[in-house]
């Protein structure tokens, strides 16, 4: 009982420096790229809505690479670009054509789960990155809390004030044990 409680106390104390320390990386990464936090290189983005699923689920976070060069993207590649009528909005849909427009490129897109294509073709120079194909469903919720003023605040300061509580009752139960150790006298 005493390994499993003392096993159990390592785990709790992992996990609470883990999420403290991924909350500043992805707090501090937010801040420096405008919002978009970056791991180990890759942008993660939150996504919004259903029109990739099955495979990218609403709430999930995914990661894209930044494309530099457009003439490497290729029909079934799956790209976020900027949105032509609100360009504050990102969308990531796949490739379903690439079309030539006198000496540009341009790219029709469509979401899986989408009856048809996107209504506008997508111009090179409203790509922004190329799907990695990594996505951890629902984390994308969580981030998107992360990102607000209060969501930072409470992932930055409740797991910090959760680890002094927890390093307390560590430094109390060993006084405690080195109070048991002192009492008993040594035959």
């Amino acid at each position: 009982m005493g390994k499993t409680k003392k096993w159990l106390g390592k785990m709790v104390s992992f996990l609470i420096y883990g999420i403290l320390i991924f909350m500043v990386i992805t707090s501090i990464s937010s801040k420096l790229t405008g919002g978009k936090p970056i791991f180990l290189g890759h942008e993660m983005l939150t996504v919004l809505s259903g029109s990739m699923e099955p495979d990218i689920k609403t709430g999930s976070i995914i990661s894209v690479t930044p494309v530099l060069n457009t003439k490497e993207l290729k029909k079934g590649d799956i790209i976020t670009f900027k949105a032509a009528d609100a360009p504050n909005l990102l969308i990531t849909h796949r490739i379903i054509e690439i079309q030539k427009a006198g000496d540009r490129l341009q790219y029709i897109t469509k979401g899986d789960n989408n009856d048809g294509r996107d209504s506008l073709p997508v111009q090179t120079e409203n790509i922004v990155a190329r799907y990695d194909h990594f996505t951890v469903p629902f984390i994308g919720y969580l981030l998107s809390f992360v990102k607000s003023k209060l969501g930072a605040v409470l992932m930055l300061i409740v797991p910090g004030v959760i680890m002094i509580i927890w390093s307390f009752f560590s430094i109390w139960k060993s006084i405690k044990r080195m109070d048991t150790k002192i009492e008993t006298p040594a035959s």
